[in-house]
C-alpha cells in the first residue's frame, strides 16, 4: 500500500491504493509513519538529500478509509490523536526538503499529508476543500488551521458548510499551495524540481525551514525572525557548503554542494 524508493539523492513515497483513492485506515498511516521513519534514516546517512510525496491512481489521497467503520462504535480520537497527528508531526520535521504532487481527491487526511508537507504542487484539476458536511464530521488534520491562515474565516465557513471543492489551480490561486500544472506535466515538472533541490545547499535550505516553522508557530515579528536568522546564518558560516557557495560565485563556476 506504502511504496518507499531512493534513487539518488531522491526518496519517493507513494501512496499505491488505487482501488480506494489512496484513502488511509490504520494500517495504511502506520505503513507511512514506517516509510518516513526509514526516508530520515537515509537521510542521516547522507542517502536522501529531498523527498517527494505522490498518490498513484485518480487520486492522492482521498482522506480516511471509512469502508469497515462502525459510526457507533468509532474512535476518532484514537485515530486521529493516536496515529495522525504523530504521522503529520513526523512528516513537517523531515530532515531533508519535502515536496509533494497532488492530483484529484486530497481530502481529509490526504489534505494533512499537504500540510504537513514543505512544498506541494497541485494539478490544476484536484479537489480541495471539506467533504465532512456530508458524514456530519468536521474537518480534521489541520484543515482549519489551513484554510483559516490562508484564505479567512468566512472563505474556510463557506467550504465547511458547503463542502464545495476548490479546484487545484483556485487552491493555488487562493494562496494555499505553491505551484499548479496540468495533471499530465504534474509529476514530471515536481520529480525535475526535487532532483534539483536535492543537488543544493540541503543544510541551509533544512535551517530555513526551521526558520520559517518558527515564525509560522511562535507568530515572530519582523526583528525577532531577524535575530534568528543571523543566528543561523553564523552556524552555517562554519559549514562546507557555505565555503563551496561563496568560492564558486567567486570563481564564476556552479557550485557542488554536499548537503
Amino acid at each position: 500500500m506504502i511504496d518507499l524508493t531512493i534513487d539518488g539523492n531522491v526518496a519517493e513515497i507513494v501512496l499505491d491504493a488505487p482501488e480506494k483513492l489512496n484513502s488511509l485506515n490504520e494500517e495504511g498511516l502506520s505503513e507511512l509513519s514506517k516509510a518516513y521513519d526509514d526516508a530520515a534514516s537515509a537521510a542521516a546517512e547522507g542517502r536522501v538529500r529531498a523527498l517527494l510525496l505522490r498518490g498513484e491512481g485518480r487520486a492522492f489521497c482521498a482522506g480516511r478509509d471509512i469502508s469497515q467503520v462502525t459510526p457507533e462504535t468509532d474512535d476518532a480520537v484514537a485515530y486521529l490523536d493516536g496515529l495522525v497527528t504523530p504521522l503529520l508531526k513526523k512528516m513537517a520535521a523531515f530532515p531533508a526538503p519535502t515536496f509533494a504532487a497532488a492530483h484529484g481527491a486530497c481530502l481529509g487526511v490526504g489534505l494533512g499529508l499537504l500540510i504537513a508537507t514543505d512544498v506541494v504542487y497541485v494539478a490544476d484539476s484536484a479537489k480541495i476543500g471539506s467533504p465532512f458536511a456530508k458524514l456530519g464530521a468536521t474537518l480534521d488534520s489541520g484543515g482549519h488551521w489551513l484554510f483559516t491562515e490562508r484564505l479567512g474565516a468566512h472563505r474556510t465557513l463557506d467550504l465547511i458548510y458547503t463542502a464545495d471543492l476548490m479546484s487545484g489551480a483556485d487552491s493555488v490561486a487562493s494562496g494555499l499551495f505553491s505551484r499548479a500544472f496540468p495533471a499530465e506535466e504534474l509529476l514530471p515538472s515536481t520529480r525535475s524540481t526535487v532532483e534539483r533541490v536535492a543537488q543544493g545547499a540541503t543544510g541551509a535550505f533544512r535551517a530555513s525551514k526551521e526558520l520559517v516553522a518558527s515564525i509560522r508557530d511562535r507568530r515572530l515579528g519582523l526583528w525577532e525572525s531577524v535575530a534568528d536568522e543571523n543566528t543561523v546564518q553564523g552556524e552555517l558560516c562554519s559549514s562546507p557548503d557555505y565555503a563551496e557557495g561563496f568560492r564558486a560565485f567567486q570563481e564564476k563556476r556552479a557550485p557542488i554542494f554536499k548537503g
